[in-house]
């Protein structure tokens, strides 16, 4: 739990309390009143600065999509394989889940707001490079690329979830990769 608010960055002390608050119990049971508490904040605090629930929610969500997209890219820049990227996109979503589970919540979310899509369409590009699969404002234009993002966040929800047996949950990185090699984009 962080320590109570004095000074500073208010927005980013609520920020961070309510990604520890999704963590817990997920993005849909999020309360500005128990995020509030938890900053050491009135309750009046995340309203004056996301609006509403969702507000904060999409805060949240593009700062993930960011935090995303870097990650993608340190994996393009070190590798250049497409795989490897697919690897961390699951290495992302396992040790970031909070700002995972909000990111792909659209219910939950402002998406008109311009700085969730510009942070969307940057991971979504991050994650289609190489591909030809989109342009630089994240357009999707062939079908492998959302082929392969679709079957990384199937294998990624589906980890998550516990589904698989312990043969994919021991190396899951190993099979994603096996996977990934059986592929042709």
């Amino acid at each position: 739990m962080n320590e109570s608010y004095h000074h500073g960055d208010l927005r980013r002390a609520l920020i961070d309390a309510a990604v520890e608050a999704i963590a817990e119990g997920g993005p849909s049971t999020l309360s500005l009143r128990a995020v509030a508490k938890r900053a050491g904040v009135s309750h009046a605090a995340p309203a004056h600065h996301f609006g509403d629930k969702a507000g904060l929610l999409t805060a949240v969500a593009a700062e993930g999509h960011d935090r995303f997209a870097d990650a993608l890219e340190r994996v393009w820049e070190a590798t250049g394989d497409f795989a490897e990227v697919g690897v961390a996109y699951m290495r992302f979503a396992i040790d970031n889940r909070a700002y995972f589970e909000t990111m792909f919540r659209p219910e939950l979310l402002h998406e008109g707001d311009p700085e969730l899509a510009r942070a969307e369409a940057r991971s979504r590009a991050t994650l289609y490079r190489g591909t030809g699969g989109a342009d630089a404002d994240g357009h999707v234009y062939r079908a492998s690329a959302l082929a392969a993002w679709s079957l990384v966040h199937g294998f990624t929800e589906l980890l998550m979830g516990g589904n698989f047996g312990p043969e994919v949950a021991e190396d899951p990185e190993g099979v994603l990769r096996d996977i990934g090699s059986r592929l042709r984009l």
